[in-house]
């Protein structure tokens, strides 16, 4: 999702357009960890609100935006998940292209992942920046693949542990072409295992990573053909799709389209995968909460049934200040969204 701040500038709220003291966990925590990486599919919510607020970098923490608190992460592990996942800014952990790491940035990133991980659950610390660096593209000679390749590895460097951490390497890389993010995609994760880092890497597709226009040439392209030779060595490397149940997909409308549509745009994209033999990861999906959209979030988890392509999924979104955003799942009063009914059948 994209977001300069967490709520819709129409009717709805807009979509988010938006080493190292690292601390080691040992006995119970890390056998918890463990355990999230064994339980076969990945399955949990976003918690949204470290990437809010775009236009105001690096913004003041818990006012412009937040990382989610305890009890955020421990309401995800109570309704069923075992991974969450967390949208940061690029230009809040890396002030400066290629430089250090910013402390306080990183301390917040560090607390995050060591409270889910004591409740059980992986992270996927996911760079919300649509493939750009203060508004220019990655690629550019602003903005070189290799300040980009800098990035991950200074984040593998804080988080070592291939059991608690999963690396997305980019939301929704809306602002360069397909081809050019399959390329940049496919360096990072070469050089990435060239450094000897085994972490599990989460390569987004192309524009908006939509599974409803995955084989669609694109200026071009479309992901099915840039994606199709993807490799990892390692075989660790997933493809991370999105979907949005509303008429155009955009996740912008509060209307959404039949449940047999979304079954037919998963079961395309299954197909495409498995003949590619490819993994797939539903990393962002939702929908608002009534009958009909109920159905089509329904329609959207049983899509990932098949665990031999599919290894998870995580909904967007949950976190403390989405307001009366419509797919929120926040709790409001204490009552649990009826969204959340949906997910729990398939946790």
């Amino acid at each position: 999702m994209n977001v300069s701040f967490p709520f819709k500038t129409t009717a709805l709220l807009q979509r988010v357009f938006l080493t190292s003291g690292f601390v080691l966990l040992c006995g119970a925590s890390q056998q918890a960890t463990a355990q999230c990486m064994q339980s076969g599919q990945l399955k949990g919510i976003n918690l949204a609100g470290a990437e809010f607020n775009s236009s105001r970098l690096p913004g003041v923490l818990n006012k412009d935006y937040l990382y989610p608190a305890k009890k955020e992460i421990d309401h995800a592990k109570g309704i069923g998940s075992n991974v969450i996942r967390l949208p940061f800014r690029w230009e809040r952990i890396q002030p400066a292209l290629q430089g250090e790491l910013d402390s306080a940035e990183l301390k917040s990133l560090q607390t995050t992942v060591q409270r889910a991980n004591e409740a059980g659950m992986c992270v996927i610390l996911d760079v919300h920046n649509y493939a750009t660096y203060r508004g220019q593209p990655i690629g550019s000679d602003a903005v070189p693949t290799e300040a980009f390749i800098d990035l991950w590895k200074r984040l593998a460097a804080a988080f070592p542990q291939q059991d608690q951490t999963i690396f997305g390497l980019m939301n929704e890389p809306a602002k360069i072409n397909i081809a050019a993010w399959a390329a940049i995609a496919q360096q990072t994760v070469n050089e990435l295992r060239a450094a000897g880092i085994q972490n599990i890497i989460l390569a987004a597709g192309g524009r908006w990573s939509g599974a409803h226009e995955w084989t669609k040439d694109q200026g071009g392209t479309s992901n099915g053909k840039a994606f199709a030779n993807f490799q990892d060595p390692l075989d660790r490397t997933w493809l991370e799709v999105h979907q949005y149940a509303d008429e155009g997909f955009a996740g912008t409308k509060t209307d959404c389209v039949d449940a047999d549509r979304l079954q037919r745009i998963f079961a395309n994209v299954t197909n495409w995968a498995r003949e590619n033999r490819k993994k797939l990861y539903l990393g962002e999906f939702g929908t608002p909460s009534d009958e009909k959209c109920l159905a089509a979030l329904d329609a959207m988890l049983s899509g990932t049934n098949d665990t031999s392509v599919w290894r998870g999924w995580t909904y967007w979104a949950g976190g403390a200040w989405w307001g009366s955003y419509p797919m929120s799942i926040h709790p409001r009063n204490g009552v649990d969204a009826p969204q959340t009914d949906v997910l729990k059948k398939y946790f």
